[in-house]
């Protein structure tokens, strides 16, 4: 409609016309392009919110008992335990304490989605493995930093590693997710097409899917997919659909699966870097340097604590090493007295008198051993021992603000290779021991370091050449734009191209870049570059999302091999070296199978696996679904903190507003089967820290309050947790953007 000033009668009535315009103007001024004709919400399932994803399809909250939240009793891991020793599993702890030899039958080098595939798969079997991680956690590395999109394979070409694992692995993540519960969403894929030459591209890529064995493919037509998904280009006239794609977080996926492999026997330590692989008849000898980081290693030498985390000077720390230990001695001792009890009751020759005694010997041993090692005695308490309840407000007064700016915290391209703000260059580490391991057979799984792995063995057959790919993170109420991942038409050189899709939380990922590291122009392009390439690219697939909703940026480092293609084979220089190398994408898609595949070369190799009767492939999720507010309590720190000991207050009370996180979810994950001691390695678990205002501590100050819980639980001072570094592989300029960034990425979208 029009109005004219003609029409007003008074001062008043023309001021309120005036201040009307003004509001409508300053509303529409800051909507995005497009957003008047964008489509309604439709309000898509996102994981954790009335329900979540199990086995690739959503189920609601009222049915996910026994479905995605299982009965414990069914479950591999034990809620029950102490946390973990530092940087290592409980089980590693007693190997490196034990005084006799210890020679692995395999060691994995690198514990990315495909390591920790292989470690879960060769934990069905009686070997003693260890997986070695060179970075602060699980899937630092590659895992971290991707799309986390279980491909289809159709674009794969034929006859490559590539095609013969991904559509195999594709297949195994439905089955995965319902034993390990890590959040698999089935939402298919869509290459798009905007004219008639890109249809030809469509075509093409549905006949070598076929030859890949890919299933279901099918072209959809203008109409049909428009109804399937209303905010595409309008440009777009049809695109290929693989329903057999789905998603994952990536680094979800890989925690589950080394968790339960650790739950089944395997063995792990980080910060743990190879140096050097020497072989002594059929024995590999890997020379490990452990590191920490620099702070941690102060903050103990302050308090006279050992420097490299095993048993302080003063003897009070590392309780739960100590509680494992004596729990082994205790079964082994007792194991030997009833087996002894055993024969002499049935020893005929001894008198009846004699053998009854015995009997009632060997059964208070019984008795007495299940006590001390399943009971809940104050020497092997099955919680984690504290010296007293400790009040969580006393230590978030005592934590250092979360970091927001500057370049301290920045990575370099090198350090992405071994797992970039997890490596021990970006949190200036410090080598504080060097530890020999011993195995049989070496599985070669270290991401962007495997060709310098290949080398120590004198193996120069392949080198890595890393292509870094950069993210931009929206906020959950861009999500439902696309329920598809949404694809251009693939490029001959960069591959796959930058992609539209809303992730298994409900955010929407754009990206990723494919820049050469070799390539001297795409490595150093500028932060404002990299961001003006992905929001022009998504716009032409989805022009309707809102660039200010940008909360978080990442790049991460794909393995790409001189050979072009998967590297899965035994090194030409030793048969017992297995080479799983320059994994780049599909590999999150064909870990499962690639793993698989690892055994089989193992076996043909002449390893002997027996199978693990005791093997549990099931897993408890960490996080818990939730409906709303429901049960649940928000405040300021102290209002509703519990001291540590009362579960149910633990449950409701949130400790991460923006994701509703409580601190039994936080609690629980520390007392997992992998070593935990930073809030990033919690913030991959819960998603503590997580959210759109990205620990803000004006907000809720989420960083403090889980830097707290970690000490508490770690019966550890505060200045011993990691905590989030910045800007790591951000393009953003500071952690908390502010309205002169937003608007500079609205400008950076509306580019050519």
């Amino acid at each position: 409609f029009t109005i004219t000033t003609n029409d007003i009668t008074t001062t008043q009535h023309r001021r309120l016309i005036i201040i009307i315009y003004g509001t409508t103007y300053l509303f529409i001024s800051s909507m995005p392009p497009n957003a008047s004709n964008a489509p309604p919400d439709r309000k898509l399932p996102q994981h954790g919110v009335k329900g979540a994803f199990y086995g690739g399809h959503f189920v609601d909250l009222e049915d996910c008992a026994g479905t995605f939240q299982p009965e414990a009793k069914n479950c591999s891991q034990c809620p029950n335990q102490g946390s973990c020793p530092r940087s290592q599993s409980r089980n590693a702890a007693i190997s490196a304490a034990s005084k006799e030899e210890v020679v692995y039958d395999v060691v994995i080098c690198g514990a990315g989605c495909i390591g920790s595939a292989i470690a879960r798969e060769l934990s069905k079997y009686s070997l003693k493995t260890l997986l070695l991680e060179a970075a602060d956690d699980v899937s630092q590395g590659a895992t971290k930093g991707n799309s986390g999109i279980v491909h289809a394979g159709y674009d794969d070409k034929p006859g490559t590693n590539r095609a013969k694992f991904c559509w195999k692995g594709n297949q195994m993540f439905t089955q995965l997710d319902r034993e390990l519960r890590f959040g698999y969403q089935l939402n298919g894929s869509l290459v798009v097409a905007t004219n008639q030459d890109e249809l030809k591209i469509l075509d093409d890529l549905m006949k070598r899917g076929e030859t890949n064995g890919v299933k279901n493919l099918r072209i959809v037509q203008k109409e049909e997919l428009f109804k399937m998904e209303p905010a595409l280009n309008p440009n777009a006239i049809a695109a290929l659909q693989a329903p057999d794609a789905g998603n994952v977080i990536p680094y979800e996926y890989a925690i589950a699966l080394a968790e339960n492999a650790v739950d089944n026997g395997v063995e792990l330590r980080i910060r743990r870097e190879v140096t050097d692989i020497s072989k002594k008849g059929e024995i590999f000898q890997l020379d490990v340097r452990h590191w920490e980081p620099k702070e941690y290693v102060e903050a103990r030498e302050k308090m006279g604590k050992s420097a490299d985390g095993s048993e302080p000077l003063d003897g009070s720390d590392n309780m739960n090493l100590g509680r494992l230990l004596s729990r082994t001695s205790i079964a082994i001792s007792s194991g030997f007295v009833m087996m002894k009890g055993m024969i002499m009751m049935l020893d005929e020759s001894v008198s009846e008198s004699v053998r009854m005694q015995s009997c009632m010997a060997t059964l208070a041993v019984f008795v007495a051993s299940a006590l001390l090692l399943f009971g809940s005695s104050p020497m092997f308490g099955n919680k984690a021992t504290r010296r007293k309840p400790t009040s969580l407000t006393e230590l978030v007064e005592k934590c250092s603000p979360p970091v927001g700016s500057g370049m301290d915290g920045k990575v370099e391209v090198t350090d992405m290779f071994t797992g970039g703000s997890g490596s021990w260059n970006a949190v200036h580490g410090v080598t504080v021991g060097r530890e020999t391991v011993k195995c049989r057979y070496f599985i070669n799984c270290a991401g962007g370091a495997s060709d310098k792995v290949a080398r120590m063995i004198g193996d120069d057959s392949f080198y890595i050449k890393p292509r870094l790919g950069d993210y931009l993170l929206l906020n959950r109420n861009q999500g439902h734009l696309t329920r598809h991942t949404i694809f251009p038409c693939p490029d001959p050189v960069l591959g796959k191209g930058v992609l539209v899709q809303t992730t298994l939380w409900g955010n929407l990922i754009l990206g990723p870049t494919a820049r050469d590291t070799n390539n001297d122009e795409a490595r150093d392009m500028s932060p404002a570059s990299i961001q003006e390439y992905i929001l022009s690219k998504c716009k032409k697939l989805c022009p309707y999302f809102d660039p200010k909703e940008t909360f978080h940026a990442f790049c991460g480092a794909r393995s790409k091999s001189s050979r072009g293609d998967w590297i899965i084979e035994p090194s030409q220089k030793d048969g017992n070296f297995i080479h799983v190398a320059g994994i780049d994408s599909p590999g999150l898609a064909g870990s499962p199978a690639i793993a698989l595949e690892v055994v089989k070369l193992l076996a043909d190799a002449g390893l002997q696996m027996p199978k693990n009767n005791s093997f549990n492939p099931n897993r408890a999720p960490i996080i818990t679904p939730k409906a709303g507010m429901k049960g649940l309590k928000m405040g300021p720190v102290g209002k509703n903190d519990s001291d540590g000991i009362d579960e149910e207050k633990m449950a409701s009370n949130v400790i991460c507003k923006c994701e509703k996180v409580t601190e039994l979810e936080v609690v629980r994950a520390l007392h997992r089967s992998l070593p935990i001691d930073s809030t990033q390695a919690i913030r991959k678990r819960t998603r503590a820290g997580m959210g759109h205002c990205q620990a803000e501590p004006d907000n809720y100050n989420c960083e403090c309050r889980v830097t707290a819980i970690i000490a508490r639980e770690n019966n550890v001072s505060v200045d011993e947790v990691g905590i989030r570094p910045w800007p790591a592989t951000s393009t953003l300029s500071q952690r908390w953007i502010d309205d002169n960034e937003k608007a500079d990425l609205e400008k950076r979208m509306m580019a050519d």
